[in-house]
């Protein structure tokens, strides 16, 4: 599969996860949600649309978004991800996207690491994680995938 068409896979499953997330599954009490990777702004700005009344916090290393798809400084935590997301360890988020794969295996591997513990920290009991990268940790229950999603592309979990 060329870049290009795994690059469009790629956002297609993330379309797919995110509205089934909101149509098909029931989320924890009025917990924030949580964007992992802002990048471009793109899904924050979709998470924005099918999550409306809930707050949401964006981690990246620096602001890439376009000024459209940028929270507000509130609600925007620049750095180190690896470290600016233990400051919601016990916030009791209902749901987190994390789309922070790098498709270099060393790199994700640091990555799978830290991120289980993290967001497991988060996480209220009952919350919900999307994530690009598979996720290895007791409390995280895997969850199957929407049809048509290939398994290996995106991973879903609920917090035990």
């Amino acid at each position: 599969m060329s870049r290009l068409d795994s690059f469009i896979a790629r956002l297609l499953a993330q379309r797919a996860i995110l509205n089934h997330i909101r149509e098909d599954m029931v989320l924890p009490g009025a917990g924030a949600v949580l964007e992992i990777g802002l990048g471009n702004g793109r899904t924050y700005d979709h998470i924005r649309e099918i999550f409306p009344g809930r707050r949401i916090i964006a981690f990246d290393r620096a602001v890439g978004s376009h000024p459209k798809s940028t929270p507000d400084a509130g609600d925007l935590v620049l750095g180190e991800i690896s470290q600016t997301l233990k400051a919601v360890a016990g916030l009791q988020v209902a749901f987190a996207h994390a789309d922070i794969g790098t498709a270099y295996p060393e790199v994700d591997a640091e990555t799978k690491r830290w991120l289980p513990q993290a967001l497991a920290d988060a996480l209220a009991s009952g919350g919900i994680v999307a994530s690009g990268l598979p996720l290895d940790h007791a409390d995280l229950a895997p969850l199957p995938v929407p049809e048509g999603i290939d398994p290996r592309r995106y991973y879903l979990y609920r917090r035990r």
